[in-house]
């Protein structure tokens, strides 16, 4: 049996017609954890950049990839800190500023769960009626205590009501969980899948915890690392697609972070090698996603 996963850019080629690429943004936008409404510093593993390290304007990243794939649909990825933590107004202006270019085909906007308020609410609507679009929601985890740990500032409460009223107006999201955060077992990590799965979300992104300079984690834990071996990393991913609804679409399975700031796991820039190694075990095992529910 082949493995069968359900991946987001399977569902886009078919969307589009063709290759389709996201383009990391940098709004320019902030955090509440990273000015003082909510707290400082950021999450415990943000590096910097807020999460955005390889973003830059459109233009820069169409150039580099023009030539790889001449025929790609782009969408416009708001990525780095908190994307809808602005006054709506501002918001309204970038977002159409990136929808307006030539070669935008959709928008995705990264944000956090208490940073949708009703008027973002209508604007996302508005959007969501003439573009494609898909809002991505941080969680990292269910578990409070961990939550706490790692700064994120909101609870999970906030998550419930949020993905709620996207739902409710039809907007596509997907959550973001982070593997290997510590004090976490194999168990919590599948509660967390398990739950936001339940939760009508339209895609999922499961990656490593990585440890990078920078952050307040290479202060707090500089010895920590989330996974002690790729194989160790790539069995857990592949029982967790095994409980993933094969409808779900599946963002990431992998973390990518510059090797210039990576601390730990010190293998974990190599993407293709572990997600090469995901498709092997689920083969070897005759596994597909969502086949343990």
């Amino acid at each position: 049996m082949q493995p069968s996963i359900n991946m987001v850019s399977k569902y886009l080629k078919s969307y589009f017609r063709e290759k389709t690429v996201k383009l990391s943004i940098d709004g320019g936008f902030t955090c509440p954890n990273r000015d003082g409404t909510k707290g400082s510093g950021g999450c415990i593993f943000c590096s910097a950049d807020g999460g955005g390290d390889f973003a830059s304007t459109i233009e820069e990243q169409i150039t580099l990839l023009s030539d790889k794939w001449p025929s790609a649909k782009y969408l416009a990825y708001f990525q780095n800190h908190t994307n809808t933590y602005a006054p709506v107004d501002v918001l309204r202006d970038k977002f159409y500023e990136a929808l307006n270019h030539p070669l935008i085909s959709g928008i995705v906007i990264a944000t956090r769960p208490d940073c949708i308020d009703t008027e973002v609410l209508d604007l996302l609507s508005e959007i969501n009626e003439n573009h494609f679009l898909w809002v991505e929601l941080g969680l990292q985890t269910i578990h409070e205590k961990t939550a706490v740990l790692i700064n994120r500032c909101y609870d999970l409460s906030i998550y419930d009501e949020t993905i709620s009223k996207l739902n409710a107006r039809g907007i596509k999201t997907v959550v973001h969980l982070i593997l290997g955060l510590p004090g976490e077992s194999q168990h919590d990590m599948e509660r967390s899948v398990r739950y936001v799965c339940q939760s009508g979300i339209w895609g999922i992104k499961l990656h490593m915890l990585n440890v990078v300079k920078g952050s307040s984690m290479a202060l707090s834990h500089p010895d920590y690392c989330s996974f002690d071996s790729i194989e160790e990393y790539v069995n857990l991913v592949c029982d967790l697609i095994e409980i993933i609804p094969p409808e779900i679409t599946i963002h990431r399975l992998s973390a990518d972070a510059p090797r210039k700031i990576l601390i730990s796991p010190s293998w974990s820039y190599q993407k293709r090698t572990i997600l090469n190694s995901i498709h092997a075990e689920l083969a070897r095992r005759g596994s597909t996603q969502g086949c343990k529910l």
